[in-house]
């Protein structure tokens, strides 16, 4: 039986092979700690690590002192947030976010408010956009923190960083706040990212979206102008200056550095094929009575297509697919959750609608053939889902 198509790459990618064949000599003939610098064995691995910390840094603009590898871009965004909160609160207790944001940006600033801190949740236009206007407005003295995600994993959207970031530069007070945080785990390897070109203070990185290994990310933290100081949220060792405590994870470590390089190479040439994959597939379900695109229609990921079906059963849909193509109905770190993406009710949509709604995340790997397999599949399964619950009156 064969298995259905892969189209979920924004919640995770499959490891490229090139990333597997530098990883392997990392298990078993290179396998020493990096923090062990009194033998080859260490030596080796300590090499390693550096060399792919400077790839990974020269990938956004940074310099490898300023990157601290973690386990993910949960990790990575947990670290930027709380650690900011921790390390500032004599000078503010206000932070800024987006209603649209990833629950590992949402949840550490609920649990901040627990403990005192004030957040503001800015909301976004129906295209999924913030208002520059509004983050101003926002802005306070005692304000922190401005955390803004790079491109949404639900709907794709691009939101605009460097103009955020000369808004917070421009505000920023003598003690150089506030400071400019973004998840950028789904932007790397896809877009350009300088956080220097852009302003950005912290950013949330992760290898399992660009064909790498899933369990490592790293976080940057700028140096200077101004220098960011960050209370580490893992003690025990010391490790990457004191920032995050743990043996460094080498073989992950290295994948990371190979599928930043393999994404970069390509970066250009394969943006341009995901979006005229994705235009394929919606110029054949934008027809469809009550089909409509979700997020910005150009300022979005290349292989990003989110749409909501009115009249038609979300889970029904998602099942009727399920044997044609992999897909979901949103973010896969909420998959168990009953309640509609947080996201989509931001641009306004009912709980229907927003139940009712399929993200595509076309990859590397996916063809036009697939594409129109796909667009075939969910063509003749919203069309039976409608006849069958007859609500072809609710949807012409």
């Amino acid at each position: 039986m064969s298995r259905p198509i892969y189209l979920d790459a924004h919640a995770t990618t499959p490891v490229d092979p090139q990333v597997v064949q530098a990883m392997l000599p990392f298990f078993t003939e290179h396998f020493g700690n990096p923090a062990s610098i009194t033998h080859a064995y260490g030596w080796e691995a300590e090499a390693a690590v550096k060399s792919a910390r400077q790839r990974i840094a020269a990938a956004i603009n940074a310099t490898p002192e300023e990157m601290v590898f973690t386990s993910g871009a949960t990790e990575a965004n947990n670290l930027a947030i709380k650690g900011v909160a921790e390390a500032y609160f004599a000078q503010g207790r206000h932070l800024i976010t987006v209603q649209t944001e990833h629950s590992a940006v949402l949840d550490p600033c609920r649990y901040l408010e627990a403990l005192g801190f004030e957040v503001t949740y800015l909301p976004v236009r129906p295209d999924g956009l913030i208002d520059l206007a509004e983050l101003e407005a926002a802005i306070r003295p005692d304000t922190i923190l401005v955390s803004v995600m790079a491109a949404n994993n639900e709907i794709g959207v691009l939101q605009p960083l460097a103009e955020i970031g000369q808004l917070c530069c421009r505000l920023r007070q003598g003690s150089g706040i506030p400071l400019l945080h973004s998840d950028a785990a789904q932007a790397l390897g896809k877009l350009p990212l300088d956080v220097q070109a852009m302003g950005i203070d912290l950013m949330s990185l992760t290898a399992h979206k660009l064909y790498g290994p899933k369990g490592i990310g790293a976080l940057y933290g700028r140096r200077r102008q101004p220098r960011v100081r960050l209370a580490p949220q893992l003690h025990g060792g010391g490790h990457e200056r004191g920032m995050r405590s743990g043996t460094l994870y080498t073989p992950q470590i290295v994948g990371f550095a190979k599928a930043v390089e393999l994404a970069l190479e390509t970066m250009t040439a394969e943006a341009e094929r995901l979006q005229g994959l994705r235009q394929h597939l919606w110029s054949q379900l934008q027809p469809l009575p009550a089909v409509r695109l979700n997020g910005h229609p150009t300022r979005r990921l290349p292989g990003n297509l989110n749409v909501s079906v009115a009249g038609v059963d979300g889970q029904a849909l998602l099942l009727g697919l399920r044997t044609i193509a992999a897909v979901s109905s949103g973010a896969a770190c909420s998959s168990t959750s009953t309640a509609p993406s947080h996201v989509l009710k931001a641009l306004g949509h009912s709980d229907e609608l927003a139940y009712a709604s399929l993200r595509f995340g076309i990859g590397r790997f996916n063809t036009t053939a697939e594409i129109d397999r796909v667009a075939k599949g969910a063509i003749a399964t919203i069309q039976s889902l409608r006849q069958a619950t007859d609500l072809s009156g609710y949807v012409r």
